[in-house]
């Protein structure tokens, strides 16, 4: 069926940038509602960004003002343009569909299937 797959992520000095995108391939399904969330070790999944149309998009208080969701429709792409990272940003981060703020962040707390997502680690 649909396949996510994320792509971006490495090795950045604080303060640096990455851009990370997130193909969606397989069955024809609109990525109009997709959200990016990331996971540190030993803490749990939390929701970052999400974007439910090409002009609406939401950000966790933490990212907000560095980092930037955006997609491509004629791609099958959602990015997560990210500046000014931190030590704290270093994660694993994934991409999946989510229709509204709310429903983005129960799926971030709760098991299910995943992809392997994109490692981003921020260091010295």
């Amino acid at each position: 069926q649909v396949q996510l797959v994320e792509s971006g992520g490495g090795l950045v000095q604080p303060g640096g940038s990455l851009r990370l995108s997130c193909t969606v391939s397989g069955d024809i399904v609109a990525i109009n509602n997709m959200g990016w969330f990331r996971q540190a070790p030993g803490k749990r999944r939390e929701l970052v960004a999400a974007v439910t149309s090409g002009t609406s998009a939401n950000y966790a208080d933490y990212v907000q003002g560095r980092f930037t969701i955006s997609r491509d429709t004629a791609k099958n792409t959602v990015y997560l343009q990210m500046n000014s990272l931190k030590p704290e940003d270093t994660a694993v981060y994934y991409c999946r569909r989510c229709h509204t703020w709310p429903v983005c962040t129960v799926i971030a707390n709760t098991a299910g299937s995943w992809g392997q997502g994109t490692q981003v680690t921020v260091s010295s």
